[in-house]
């Protein structure tokens, strides 16, 4: 009696590591599985932002000499970017006004600064929250083009959107 009742508890014993065992490898397999969905819901988000034919992948708005008024050539890009942030709260972008190297660093600092305020303004109206963006001007410290002649200087008034990296 006293060895069935042994063999009995050692029974159970192993039922119940193998039930728990069961209970782990479901939990594991369901965590692979959360991993799985969120790298691939990463990969799309990266997908979005990425390649030459995507609108996402365009990031400058420029402007006229001495200005910054957002052109109505600018508003599907804008748009584009506003639908994206809004859809992707986590995401967060640094809006970069850069100018032509015409003018002081400082009229140009405020000049940037100024441009980036007005596209973080239309990118609010659009629905992006405030908490997604960030400001900087770089004035005329970081141009695209170096040649000293107006097709240049219209490649540097601008103002880049540059996404964070963890998007």
């Amino acid at each position: 009696m006293k060895k069935l009742s042994i063999v009995l508890l050692v029974q159970l014993a192993l039922a119940g590591c193998a039930a728990t065992h069961l209970q782990d490898k479901e939990q594991a397999a369901s965590k692979v599985t959360a991993v799985s969905q969120t790298a691939t819901t990463v990969s799309k988000a990266e997908d979005a932002l990425a390649g030459t034919n995507n609108v996402l992948s365009k990031r400058s708005i420029y402007f006229a000499f001495d200005k910054f008024d957002i052109k109505g050539s600018n508003k599907p890009l804008l748009e584009a970017h506003a639908r994206y942030l809004s859809g992707h709260s986590s995401s967060k972008i640094v809006l970069q006004g850069n100018t032509d190297e015409r003018g002081s660093s400082e009229y140009n600092l405020a000049l940037g600064n100024r441009r980036a305020e007005s596209t973080k303004k239309i990118l609010a109206l659009l629905g992006v929250s405030s908490k997604q963006i960030e400001v900087v001007s770089f004035g005329k410290e970081k141009p695209k083009s170096l040649c000293h002649e107006e097709s240049c200087w219209a490649e540097n008034r601008r103002a880049d959107i540059v996404y964070n990296s963890a998007d």
